[in-house]
């Protein structure tokens, strides 16, 4: 299947320049830039960009997600408020004063 069709790339070219990171270093944090990089591409438009990172997912060497590949639901379990106080907008301030 034809993940970005800008440059042309397929799933079966993600998981194997994820087997082939993987193979060079098992310690390595495999990301889509490193994968364009490995492909020898790199992204244009970007809106292949929600498929590429569900098919990486998807791969069984993937290992530990980095943040950007984690789902939505695993994000808002850690910070639901994103890590600010409640009064962090100016007009919330002057109310609360």
């Amino acid at each position: 299947m034809i993940v970005c069709h800008c440059t042309q790339i397929s799933d079966h070219d993600i998981r194997a320049a994820i087997d082939w990171m993987r193979t060079a270093d098992a310690q390595t944090i495999i990301t889509p830039g490193k994968i364009y990089h490995a492909l020898g591409k790199r992204a244009d438009c970007g809106g292949c960009m929600p498929l590429f990172l569900d098919t990486m997912r998807a791969c069984d060497k993937l290992g530990v997600a980095p943040p950007i590949l984690r789902t939505r639901a695993d994000s808002k379990k850690e910070l639901p408020d994103e890590g600010r106080r409640q009064g962090h907008r100016l007009s919330q301030r002057r109310a609360a004063v």
